[in-house]
């Protein structure tokens, strides 16, 4: 067998090990070294489910060779009504059967207006009732985790289109998706350790630079670094100021503490002793200054 040596860019890098999947991880070294790749299942020997799955992980990460198409179009959204409604009901066998399934995940029955959502997930958008039923269920268990009441239709609604956006619209690639979401939640619970935050959820604001975080690749000790030098520096948690530290780390390369403690130090003004890096000398005079 030729070898050959494959280039990988620390951007692509960093989203494999977020996605946190084997198989996406081989199907995409099979990919960049060359092979096409509808030939992956066969070669790899992952079988159609698992092939699928890694498939799907790589399209969602923006690394499969051909962007997919999504359903949604410029324009306004289609606005269904009652009577659309009641046509859906009588004359798809499908579309009641989700509704009851719908009604089952909820708790409780669907009003009309719900019933118009609900119709234009699986008409505008085009998801099978399987997926459909996934993304309810995802929903609803995203808001038990937050410790929230039952999702609404209309913030089911914009998972959906969320999922639009992304090409979602197997059940394989839902799985992925799911997947790589809740090693991310996994991840950011292990950032809020860290940040020693408890009882409460993260804000949006939060959860976005959280997020980035965890796509960067950057491992709890690394960002325990980032945490205590923004708390040195500024006397508490400033997000954007612990962003500015990880942002110049990832767009240095520096990923690991030893690599941090030896490139990310930066001479101390004249007279000033230990290792600190300018910046934080100068931020702790500072502070001490404005306590005299």
């Amino acid at each position: 067998m030729q070898l050959c040596e494959l280039n990988i860019s620390r951007e692509h890098l960093h989203k494999l090990l977020s996605a946190a999947s084997g198989d996406a991880a081989l199907l995409y070294l099979y990919i960049a070294a060359g092979n096409p790749p509808e030939e992956g299942e066969r070669a790899l020997n992952l079988g159609t489910t698992r092939y699928a799955c890694a498939a799907a992980t790589l399209r969602q990460l923006g690394l499969w060779p051909e962007k997919k198409n999504t359903p949604i179009f410029s324009g306004e959204r289609p606005q269904y009504s009652e009577r659309d409604v009641m046509i859906a009901m009588d004359q798809s066998s499908d579309f009641k059967a989700l509704y009851g399934e719908v009604q089952r995940l909820m708790g409780r029955t669907l009003n009309t207006e719900e019933l118009k959502i609900l119709l234009g997930i699986v008409n505008y958008l085009g998801m099978s009732m399987d997926v459909v039923s996934v993304l309810f269920c995802y929903c609803k268990d995203r808001a038990r985790q937050k410790n929230l009441r039952a999702p609404s239709l209309r913030s089911i609604e914009k998972e959906a289109y969320a999922w639009a956006e992304q090409g979602i619209d197997t059940l394989e690639e839902a799985a992925a998706y799911i997947q790589r979401q809740n090693f991310r939640q996994s991840k950011i619970g292990e950032i809020m350790k860290v940040l020693q935050i408890h009882g409460r959820s993260l804000t949006p604001g939060e959860t976005k630079y959280a997020q980035q975080w965890v796509d960067w690749g950057f491992r709890p000790d690394v960002i325990e670094m980032a945490y205590e030098r923004t708390c040195i520096n500024t006397g508490g948690l400033s997000w954007s100021y612990m962003n500015r530290i990880l942002t110049r780390w990832h767009e240095a390369g520096l990923m690991r503490p030893e690599e941090i403690r030896g490139k990310d130090v930066k001479p101390a003004p004249k007279g000033a002793k230990g290792e600190l890096a300018g910046e934080d000398y100068a931020a702790i005079k500072r502070i001490l200054q404005e306590d005299e």
